[in-house]
């Protein structure tokens, strides 16, 4: 059987190897870390920030996780299942979990597979809003078998079963801490959201929002060597500029994440030698979204960028090529990214089975936009603008501030205006752009403008999870707490027919076909994300930080725990 054949290769348990003998817990000190975006919540089920759900990968883990090659290796869980050694159930239909014993949380409470369960009803509650209800696409139950036994039930086979409490962005919550946060109390639970009580190797000591988070080792860590270090600071906010140069020019921080930087101004920084700069590419794709709804502050408060009024310049899908058509991402990837960016016209570039081969948005065409947008009845007014039915052709481009980002921002700007759009730019800080405060009015979820730019990615190496994400169910609105992946409002039935064709499809390659599909479906097809740079992750670290190893699969901080002091 060619479903079970492939489901067999596609996981296997892999030892993480050490990097350093550790004589004790604790023993190399302190460790300083920086994310320019700060953290505004450690609770990943109420943010889709990465900042929020790396920043809480320190302190809440999953059954299992990606290492940087994409292999799923075990965190909580003993063993990966698989049909070979039967955890997963020949039907596909079940995958059966065992916790490693002994487990504790840092108050020093048994962990248990109830705390599983706990977790699955906290983020499909109906009236929640779970930023990662995706991972839970067709599951009907999660039961306690025993207390340390998972199953996870299917309404359907299910090819690839990793989805559910596997990686950065699905950890388990402790059924004690957050029992009382169901539903509509979820984001009400200050305390818990924001100091969690996890297994992972460190544990929060204060969380200032949107600044600083302190943390210490997590004394019921299982591992009993590690971390290695006692206490770590995980500064947050700033810029990448300062964040890169607090690391590779002053050496004040151990590691700093996302060095969104021009690649001289990276090199320049290195040439100080303090530090290292570290590169992976993996599903990092810098993209527009296009707003499929009415952004409009004419509108109610509950009715802006909702389903119920669609976009008035946007929902015609020639502008939106014209738009991507205008765009010269050689130049993009030339001025913010040199080697570590390439250009991508899809939105899943890895890994190879499930990227598209289409490459035709790589060549700009200012008159074939010109064109698009005269057939579409947009015609040039006499102030160079293009105007249809008394409307002018301006939009509102938005993003969070990074030098990078503002750089692209002013030469779409340009590109556009030779195609006759008047475009007005806004940057919002990182924190609040990807925060999640369903009362901000800048929250990327909210997307309150016309277009807006980021980059996005997910865990794991299979994208069904993170394809699903754009079923009609999946967009953000009053109703959820603007939570949900869809923040386009994209709805397309046949789009969502795909998304459970995937999920009962057990080939690899028919997977690979089906995905290509669906990601051509919303980049080169509808122009609905239109896909810039296929970027690759730059970090950097200290010289005398060891044992850091990149991983653009799962969260960047996946293996703190091994992290060391160089002597």
């Amino acid at each position: 059987m060619k479903m079970k054949s492939a489901l067999m290769g596609a996981a296997c348990a892999f030892a993480l190897a050490p990097f350093a003998a550790q004589a004790e817990r604790g023993a190399d000190g302190h460790v300083n870390v920086i994310y320019w975006q700060a953290p505004s919540i450690l609770n990943p089920f109420l943010s889709g920030g990465t900042k929020d759900v790396e920043s809480s990968s320190l302190i809440l883990e999953p059954l299992a996780r990606y290492d940087e090659k994409g292999n799923l290796v075990p965190y909580l869980a003993q063993e990966i299942p698989t049909l070979a050694n039967g955890g997963v159930s020949e039907d596909l239909t079940t995958i059966t979990w065992k916790l490693q014993e002994g487990l504790l949380w840092s108050d020093g409470s048994p962990v248990t597979s109830a705390d599983a369960v706990f977790t699955w009803q906290y983020c499909t509650h109906p009236e929640g809003g779970c930023a990662q209800l995706s991972k839970y696409e067709g599951v009907s139950t999660v039961e306690a078998v025993d207390d340390l036994t998972i199953k996870v039930t299917f309404g359907a086979p299910q090819p690839n079963p990793y989805g559910p409490l596997v990686g950065a962005q699905s950890p388990i919550l402790q059924k004690a801490q957050f029992e009382n946060c169901l539903g509509t109390k979820a984001s009400e639970c200050t305390e818990q959201n924001f100091n969690p009580i996890g297994t992972g190797p460190f544990k929060v000591v204060e969380f200032k929002t949107n600044d600083v988070i302190s943390l210490e080792a997590n004394p019921n860590y299982r591992d009993p060597a590690k971390p290695a270090f006692a206490t770590m600071t995980f500064k947050g906010g700033g810029d990448a500029e300062a964040a890169g140069r607090a690391v590779l020019e002053t050496g004040e921080f151990d590691y700093a994440w996302n060095l969104q930087l021009a690649p001289s101004v990276i090199a320049g920084m290195e040439a100080a030698g303090k530090g290292k700069t570290v590169v992976g590419f993996g599903t990092l794709v810098e993209r527009i979204e296009m707003n499929m709804t009415n952004p409009s502050p004419d509108l109610a408060e509950g009715e802006r960028s909702t389903a119920a009024h669609p976009h008035p310049i946007l929902s015609d899908m020639r502008v939106r090529k014209a738009l991507s058509m205008a765009i010269d991402r050689e130049i993009l990837v030339e001025v913010g990214y040199g080697a570590a960016g390439r250009p991508t016209c899809t939105i899943v570039p890895a890994p190879e089975v499930y990227a598209s081969k289409d490459t035709s948005c790589f060549t700009q065409d200012i008159e074939g936009a010109k064109a698009l947008l005269e057939e579409a009845g947009w015609t040039v007014g006499a102030d160079g603008i293009r105007e249809k039915d008394g409307m002018k052709l301006k939009l509102l481009y938005q993003t969070s501030t990074n030098a990078v980002r503002q750089d692209f921002q002013a030469l779409i700007k340009q590109w556009w205006s030779e195609i006759g759009v008047e475009t007005e730019l806004k940057n919002i800080a990182g924190s609040v752009f990807f925060g999640s405060d369903p009362g901000s009015p800048d929250t990327f979820p909210k997307f309150y403008a016309d277009v807006e730019m980021y980059a996005n990615n997910f865990d794991g190496t299979d994208p069904q999870s993170y394809l699903a994400g754009y079923t009609c169910d999946k967009a953000p609105s009053p109703a959820n707490q603007w939570q949900g992946e869809n923040i386009n409002r994209f709805c397309d039935p046949a789009y969502d027919a795909l998304v459970a064709e995937l999920g009962r499809t057990g080939d690899i390659a028919k997977r690979g076909e089906l995905a290509v599909k669906m990601a051509e479906m919303l980049s080169t097809e509808t122009h609905t994300i239109v896909p810039l740079v296929d970027r690759g992750r730059v970090s950097a670290h200290s010289n005398t930080l060891g044992g850091v190893v990149l991983n653009t699969w799962d969260s960047e901080l996946w293996n703190a725990a091994d992290w060391f002091r160089v002597k």
